[in-house]
């Protein structure tokens, strides 16, 4: 698969070479920081988020994100029976697709499959296995942002139109990480951006089982047993679900819940270990929670982790999964011309 080129950069303080893939092509990190000590590094590989170290209340940093010490670890880990997807930018379409398949203005297309018969988080390559081109890295005294680009072509795991997106992470002076997406196609096409970073406020090497989640809904999209939406909802207590009060972070979800104030948070995690709160804000219909990060004992995570079922938790902030199977469900078509925007807020607070 053809690879987007990498900017170089003339301070040679931003860009360092992180690996090298099996190809020849060059992988970079890039690490930014603002005045109140978060300190996040980015790799060219997916868009991703290797590490994020945030100031906790015993005055250490504490890397919030699970992911690994090398591209090799990257690349591997799309191997194990359930890739993790670590940090990574997914598109064109977060979430499964059911049967492979869509339908726009009565024309169907038929996708790339990856899980079964269906296709998730894009297909087999997506958007997360691909290098990201660099358009510009600025720094401030109190804050810094990364813009990312990546062109997919048309036909790309059967996907209409050449979609060209962008996605810039801008670190705050209040201390958020603003998440900023968009995209335009050459043809009307389908489309579902997310970041996939898992989470854990103790550190990555742990579990998330004794952190605290609050989800402001009580409502699920209903799915099947194999995580496909059926097109109805359910009730979120109903499922084990209820998140409304905080609540100890569940062993096992894998679910989308339905926002409907996106000026309200999404989502509250906290942990008494180190104090630290993250607070998720969004303009999409939805945040999908899946706890997970397994590694298999197969591929070491970063400081030789030994990830596992429970070692972080994703918040997928995104439209619902098959949305462009179901008319009832928020609209999924880029219309050629249009602009795609996404927006979501990480803010992490020290209690």
């Amino acid at each position: 698969m053809e690879k987007n080129h990498i900017s170089h950069f003339s301070d040679n303080t931003v860009a360092k070479l992180f690996g090298t893939l099996a190809d020849g092509s060059e992988v970079y990190k890039y690490t930014l920081t603002n005045h109140k000590g978060l300190e996040v590094t980015f790799i060219t590989y997916g868009a991703a988020i290797q590490s994020l170290l945030v100031d906790s209340k015993s005055n250490t940093k504490t890397d919030v994100v699970l992911g690994f010490d090398t591209i090799e670890g990257y690349v591997a880990s799309y191997d194990l029976p359930s890739p993790p997807y670590f940090g990574a930018i997914i598109g064109r379409y977060a979430g499964r697709i059911a049967n492979g398949s869509f339908k726009i203005d009565d024309k169907l297309y038929n996708l790339d499959k990856n899980l079964g018969k269906n296709t998730l988080h894009g297909g087999k390559f997506g958007f997360c296995r691909v290098i990201w081109e660099v358009k510009e890295v600025k720094r401030e005294a109190d804050s810094a942002f990364i813009t990312f680009s990546y062109t997919s072509p048309d036909g790309d795991e059967r996907f209409p139109g050449e979609l060209v997106t962008e996605v810039t992470y801008t670190l705050t002076s209040e201390n958020e990480i603003n998440i900023d997406y968009t995209a335009r196609s050459s043809q009307d096409t389908v489309i579902n951006l997310t970041q996939h970073s898992y989470f854990n406020l103790d550190g990555h090497n742990g579990d998330v089982l004794r952190q605290q989640l609050m989800v402001n809904s009580s409502v699920l999209v209903d799915i099947t047993d194999d995580g496909i939406p059926t097109g109805s909802y359910a009730k979120a207590g109903e499922k084990g679900f209820d998140f409304k009060i905080p609540s100890g972070c569940p062993a096992k979800i894998d679910n989308s819940f339905v926002l409907t104030a996106n000026d309200q948070p999404a989502a509250i995690l906290f942990s008494d270990v180190t104090g630290l709160k993250m607070t998720v804000y969004t303009d999409q219909p939805s945040v999908h929670i899946y706890v997970g990060g397994n590694c298999f004992g197969t591929v070491e995570g970063k400081e030789v982790a030994a990830y596992h079922p429970q070692s972080g938790i994703c918040f997928e902030t995104q439209n619902f999964p098959d949305a462009p199977n179901h008319d009832n469900f928020p609209n999924a078509i880029l219309r050629k011309g249009d602009t795609y925007t996404q927006k979501t807020i990480w803010k992490f607070e020290t209690i």
